[in-house]
């Protein structure tokens, strides 16, 4: 089974109370303390952004690590097929994906998915699964960019969070550059199995991913059935 968690804002790097979207992610794998490793290269490898995630994960039931590409780099291929779950922080997806591209990392991950390594990750580390990804990684307004493709279709995290991310959503329906777009609210994730949406996974209040379509030069947002995690 393949898997994949896309956490549209918010997590570990915003606060380190909750746990409650860290821990679902942990509860996917059959593993009573499964490997999880945290890979940081859009913000270029921040430390304080590590220091969270290992704030959070070192309070929960599993063995947490990660991937520098800025200091000493270990071997990939061989951490990776150790892991059960890899989480991609946020960050610049445009920059993160060259680096990843440099180092062979995207077919390194790609062989992991395929053989049931859970692929997860907010923001940034949500729309590089996806065929294309809206971003806002250069220049000053929002682009779709190509990702990795591992889910066909159109990611737009933050979708309530940026108040440019629904019209620009818009255009890009409107102009036919895409047919439809995957809108992940902050405070949610949406999950995929064998790259079809499952569920939406709301760990904040109210918040919701939507299949994204335009019908009379209007947006259809269709909501997914979700999931209340639990404080």
């Amino acid at each position: 089974m393949r898997q994949v968690i896309a956490i549209g804002g918010g997590g570990f790097g915003r606060t380190q109370e909750s746990k409650l979207i860290e821990q679902y992610i942990l509860d996917q794998t059959s593993q009573v303390k499964p490997n999880i490793c945290f890979i940081p290269t859009a913000t270029g490898d921040l430390d304080p952004y590590i220091v969270n995630y290992y704030s959070v994960f070192s309070k929960l039931n599993c063995h947490p690590s990660h991937i520098s590409f800025f200091k000493r780099t270990i071997d990939l291929e061989e951490h990776i097929a150790k892991q059960d779950i890899i989480f991609v922080g946020g960050g610049n997806t445009k920059s993160m994906l060259a680096v990843w591209k440099e180092w062979g990392l995207d077919t390194i991950l790609k062989k992991a998915y395929d053989n049931g390594i859970i692929m997860s990750g907010v923001s940034a580390g949500a729309i590089c699964w996806f065929e294309r990804g809206l971003t806002d990684s250069w220049a000053s307004e929002l682009k779709l960019m190509e990702c990795m493709n591992f889910i066909p279709g159109n990611c737009a995290p933050h979708y309530d969070e940026e108040v440019e991310r629904r019209p620009a959503t818009k255009k890009l329906l409107v102009s036919n550059e895409i047919d439809f777009m995957y809108g992940i609210e902050g405070g949610a994730a949406l999950h995929f199995i064998n790259e079809k949406p499952k569920l939406t996974v709301r760990f904040n209040e109210n918040k919701q991913a939507y299949n994204v379509k335009i019908n009379d030069n209007q947006l259809v947002e269709t909501p997914y059935e979700f999931l209340d995690l639990k404080k």
